[in-house]
């Protein structure tokens, strides 16, 4: 037979994940800020769905009551507290089939009241004229970020610089990454430009005496070798230091660095500590300020009686099965396409409230088991934090492993001990001599408190600390040792080394 590409057909069995399960995935996933797009995007193609107004709280921290009389009725939009579904077995409850006209009376029995509750509560919040005055100025205060090349090009416009040579300049503050320094030498920037070295060598020279000081330059060398300059300490041993010696400085070679310029290590030392206060990036401040704002999922307060853990249910959000549909299923125009449309988005909307309240409960349910477990931790601090895996939260909440893996995924919870992100409360164990399981993390601690309070003209080995360890009952490899060091972004001891 001819070896060829082909096209047969073939039936075969394979699981699918339903779109509705794909939704309940995605919602237990999605942290809060997301979630809330997530539903605005629910809202705008399901016309039944209509968002409730966010809980309010009394004086007293407690949620208010809505509906004092009618507590039952609020249960129709949403399900049960003994409903369970996990998304990561794709086993839904087995619950009876809707009778859609039996919840449309009941519905329909209770529109007024909905009506009347909520004509009471989507009042205008009312603000005094000082509330005003500063939201005013607080919008007006919002302004835009400069960038590093929009700050150059405005210094360019101020300058001196002839016309024919300001596209030369236009174009090396192009070449200008976010740091601060040109990308690619002149040789490469004169050959794909056809414009010759000497002249991109004369308008570079302008460049890098614009602000912030040590821009434009090709390497860390002329950087620093620039901010000396400007400041007139090029005639300074850190500036030697700098122009001469770079490579060696890089590796902390001070004893070869002071036999080269003859001068001693204690000179050396100080030179260096000087050069270390200097900019290595002038670009940075020009840098976009990638803030995240974190809204925690889930509180945790110490009580007489321990540790309470409540959801953040202010920040979640709460939808019903709107009134509305109410209308078109009575007029007399309605057909059988209207109610089958009707009921459709109804049941959607229903799926949509119940996986809400159960990605809420998911999530309720681990933090619980995870302050059962780390109540140590909740405590003392990073210290006391216990090895815990998923599968064993899982098999205690009763869900799968992938369900917790998607439930603690950027999610945050506010501890007495601060704000932490739930994976952070997953870590792998070491066994110490007492048998006691302790945290990888809390190993790293010590490690780096070690490290912290060594002496600096003696620092420690990998080794050392290996042995320190052993000694306090925990056994760990050195290369485990270096791999923690080097997270904790702390230099090997040949290069930490202080003469």
């Amino acid at each position: 037979m001819a070896q060829g590409l082909y096209m047969s057909q073939k039936m075969a069995l394979s699981q699918v994940l339903a779109p509705q399960l794909q939704q309940s995935l995605e919602l237990l996933q999605a942290p809060t800020l997301e979630l809330h797009a997530l539903v605005q995007q629910q809202l705008q193609q399901n016309p039944v769905l209509e968002e409730l107004p966010a809980l309010e709280l009394d004086s007293e921290g407690e949620v208010k009551e809505e509906i004092p009389d009618s507590k039952e009725k609020l249960d129709l939009s949403e399900p049960p507290s003994d409903v369970k579904y996990d998304p990561a077995t794709e086993k839904p409850s087995d619950e009876p089939v809707d009778d859609f006209q039996a919840e449309f009376e009941k519905l329909a029995q209770v529109d007024q009241e909905w009506r009347d509750h909520f004509s009471q509560t989507n009042l205008p919040i009312k603000r005094s004229r000082e509330d005003q005055e500063k939201r005013q100025f607080m919008f007006d205060s919002i302004v835009a970020e400069t960038s590093l090349q929009e700050n150059l090009l405005e210094q360019l416009r101020l300058s001196d610089l002839e016309n024919e040579k300001m596209p030369v300049a236009e174009m090396l503050i192009g070449n200008i990454d976010d740091y601060g320094y040109l990308q690619g030498s002149v040789d490469e920037l004169a050959f794909s430009t056809n414009v010759s070295a000497e002249l991109i060598e004369e308008v570079l020279k302008l460049i890098q005496t614009f602000d912030p000081v040590g821009i434009g330059a090709r390497d860390l060398r002329e950087c620093l070798m620039l901010q000396m300059e400007r400041n007139e300490k090029d005639g300074t041993l850190e500036y030697r230091i700098v122009r001469d010696s770079m490579k060696a400085l890089g590796k902390r070679r001070l004893p070869e660095i002071a036999r080269g310029l003859g001068v001693t290590v204690d000179q050396i030392q100080n030179a260096v500590e000087r050069i270390g206060r200097m900019e290595p990036r002038p670009g940075r401040e020009f840098l976009p300020s990638n803030q995240q704002y974190i809204v925690p999922e889930v509180f945790v307060e110490k009580k007489n009686e321990g540790f309470v853990v409540t959801g953040n249910d202010g920040q979640t959000p709460r939808l019903r099965i709107s009134n509305l549909y109410k209308d078109l299923m009575s007029g007399g125009d309605s057909n059988s396409e209207v109610r089958d449309y009707i009921r459709e988005k109804i049941r959607a909307g229903k799926f949509l409230i119940k996986s809400l309240h159960q990605r809420q409960q998911t999530i309720l349910n681990i933090a619980n088991e995870i302050v059962k477990r780390q109540a140590e931790f909740m405590e003392n601090g990073v210290s006391q934090l216990k090895p815990m895996t998923m599968i064993q939260v899982a098999e205690e909440v009763g869900v799968h492993e992938t369900t917790v893996s998607r439930a603690v995924s950027g999610k945050y919870i506010q501890t007495p001990q601060g704000v932490y992100e739930m994976k952070y409360f997953f870590t792998s164990g070491i066994q110490t001599d007492s048998g006691a399981g302790m945290s990888n993390t809390s190993v790293k601690g010590m490690i780096a408190e070690m490290f912290r309070v060594e002496n600096t003209s003696k620092p420690l080995s990998d080794q050392e600390i290996v042995q320190m360890l052993k000694e306090k009952g925990i056994k760990i490899a050195r290369r485990t040792v270096a791999k923690y060091r080097s997270e904790l972004n702390i230099l090997p001891s040949n290069l930490r080394k202080v003469y």
